[in-house]
């Protein structure tokens, strides 16, 4: 077996982190030295970098067939983990498969065959069952949260995934919760745990998450929370909801009171859930109203509220809502609204206060940016910089005028200042981006 080693410091470097944390080197560690590992560590902690770098440095480059598979919960964890294996600039090619992406586009990517894939259980199965990619030389199999994909219901799918790879060697399970029993088709025996489910670092006051409650006075608590985020104000923050129909009916009911609001669950398209996710990183919305789809594995910075609209209905529920704020080295708040109906959940065993809300209270200041959507990504050879390119040159903004810029595979979203909309959209009506006449419009 010929294995590449890639240094840890270019790698790194690559990624723009200065070196591993405790739970990193622990993991990469027992990845390299055992076949079974259970890594448990909260959600923010770098569990994917955890994983990526000892399955990397173990790739063959002699091998032309698909070495290892990554399997996600969500196609967002997915693509997440394809970005930071893209960043680490191994050499090898992956190839990201999951639902709302069009299979023809990965079939076309596989019949080059990629070292390692990333994909979600429902797609890969399907990849499987049409014979799109050998399987005959995965000797690594990752389950990122895979607690969460059996709770999704995808256990039957992963029991035929597994079942069809025929020698794998190393298997790697990652959770941010104590998990569940591990089904016996997983094949998961005498595991190494890795456990870093408590703070990484003890000693730092500023990793922490303040749990606060806000009674309401009516069943219905839209009233409450929409002043709530008046108090809050022009902060972000992201809303859970157990439902797809009370997300959107929170959003519509808060968007007519005068907050900007974007809405996301699993029963929308795939660019809606892109331009959603893309207008709330980018500060276009600061609420984000979701179900828990948003509660995994989603890499928001910055987050400072998270908000239970309804009360989580398990405490694995409650982590992972909740690890979304507080992460790495940022402190944050998690905040209960409670109706005169409810009371406080007997698994929230830390301390809680109560949140009273002030008597008078205004608007939030509404978000500077507006997001805009292109119609070229990374197949039509468009970039980030050809994008800022054309911004500067042809709509003749300024640096301080564009904001994210986020490239997808046939779509693009840049984030611009909004007072500088009206004229730049006159600007570069008729204009090309490299040649190529194509669509750019507010995104909806």
């Amino acid at each position: 077996m010929q294995q590449v080693n890639i240094p840890t410091k270019k790698i790194l470097a690559n990624l723009k982190i200065e070196a591993l944390n405790e739970m990193q080197e622990a993991a990469v560690k027992a990845i390299d030295e055992h076949d079974n590992v259970l890594l448990l560590s909260k959600t923010g902690s770098g569990k994917t970098l955890a994983f990526l770098l000892p399955i990397i440095q173990q790739l063959d480059p002699a091998i032309k067939t698909v070495q290892a598979l990554v399997l996600a919960p969500s196609r967002e964890l997915a693509i997440q983990i394809d970005e930071v294996f893209r960043k680490i600039g191994s050499g090898y090619k992956v190839t990201c498969c999951y639902g709302g992406h069009k299979r023809e586009i990965e079939e076309n990517n596989l019949l080059q065959s990629p070292a390692v894939i990333i994909g979600t259980a429902g797609r890969i199965a399907d990849h499987i069952r049409r014979n799109n990619f050998s399987n005959e030389a995965i000797t690594t199999l990752v389950l990122d949260e895979f607690d969460k994909s059996l709770e999704l219901g995808f256990k039957e799918e992963m029991e035929f995934i597994i079942g069809s790879l025929p020698v794998v060697q190393k298997r790697i399970l990652t959770s941010a919760t104590n998990a569940p029993a591990i089904p016996d088709f997983v094949k998961f025996n005498n595991p190494v745990k890795v456990e870093f489910l408590s703070p990484l670092v003890e000693k730092e006051p500023v990793d922490e998450l303040l749990v606060q409650t806000v009674h309401s006075p009516e069943k219905d608590k839209v009233e409450t929370l929409f002043r709530l985020i008046c108090q809050i104000g022009n902060k972000s923050m992201i809303v859970f909801c157990n439902h797809r129909e009370s997300v959107e009916r929170t959003s519509e009911l808060l968007q007519e009171k005068g907050i900007v609001t974007v809405f996301y669950h699993g029963g929308m398209e795939q660019y809606e859930r892109e331009s959603a996710m893309c207008k709330f990183k980018n500060g276009t919305a600061n609420v984000l109203i979701t179900t828990d789809l948003a509660s995994r594995g989603l890499d928001i910075p910055n987050i400072k509220y998270i908000i239970h609209f309804h009360l989580p209905p398990t405490p694995d529920v409650y982590t992972h809502r909740n690890g979304r704020t507080a992460r790495m080295t940022a402190g944050g708040k998690s905040i209960l609204i409670l109706s005169y109906e409810e009371k406080l959940p007997a698994y929230i065993t830390e301390e809680v206060t109560e949140l009273e809300l002030h008597e008078r209270l205004e608007l939030p200041e509404k978000p500077k940016w507006t997001t805009l959507f292109i119609d070229a990504g990374k197949k039509d050879k468009i970039n980030k910089m050809d994008i800022v390119g054309f911004l500067s040159k042809v709509g003749l903004l300024n640096q301080e005028d564009i904001g994210l810029i986020e490239v997808k595979d046939f779509t693009s979203f840049v984030a611009v200042r909004k007072l500088q909309v009206g004229n730049l959209m006159e600007l570069i009506k008729d204009e090309k981006i490299k040649g190529k006449k194509v669509k750019i419009a507010v995104a909806k």
